[in-house]
């Protein structure tokens, strides 16, 4: 079986020490905001744009540019974590991965207004580092480490 790999971005938000996660529709698993990377997009303009249509939020993303100068190249932000996840397997042998470029971010709010066709602000919660502990059970173990990762993060930048 050949496995079909495909690239997508994915942000922790965090606002106030909690970041938000949706029970995902067709995995059937808790999530952060995040999806497909378009032909057109680098990851970090994917990641922005998938917290604005899912939260109705507009991201400021925590993360690092690199100096390189040249005509040539243009430096984009970097992700926090590059992960490659099985989405889908059959027999033992993974049909479908994701490359995801993970980017931690800040909004101005918990206020959820999703766009039109995207999953219902009530199916969003907002998990605090306990509260994502005390919720393994339902979330997945990396959701859990990188949720609690991006909120330290960010309360350790100034101003929050």
């Amino acid at each position: 079986m050949e496995t079909t790999r495909h690239f997508v971005a994915t942000v922790y938000v965090v606002h106030d020490g909690a970041t938000a996660l949706h029970a995902h529709d067709k995995l059937d698993m808790w999530l952060p905001p995040g999806g497909h990377i378009d032909r057109d997009e680098v990851p970090h303009e994917a990641a922005a744009r998938e917290v604005r249509e899912e939260l109705g939020l507009d991201p400021t993303l925590v993360a690092p540019t690199a100096d390189i100068d040249s005509p040539t190249v243009q430096s984009i932000p970097q992700p926090q974590q590059f992960l490659l996840e099985d989405i889908n397997s059959c027999d033992g042998d993974v049909g479908h991965q994701h490359i995801d470029f993970i980017f931690y971010g800040t909004v101005e709010s918990r206020e959820i207004t999703p766009t039109a066709g995207e999953q219902p602000a009530d199916d969003w919660e907002w998990f605090t580092p306990e509260e994502l502990r005390s919720n393994a059970d339902r979330l997945e173990p990396d959701v859990v480490e990188i949720g609690q990762r991006a909120i330290e993060r960010i309360h350790e930048l100034p101003g929050h």
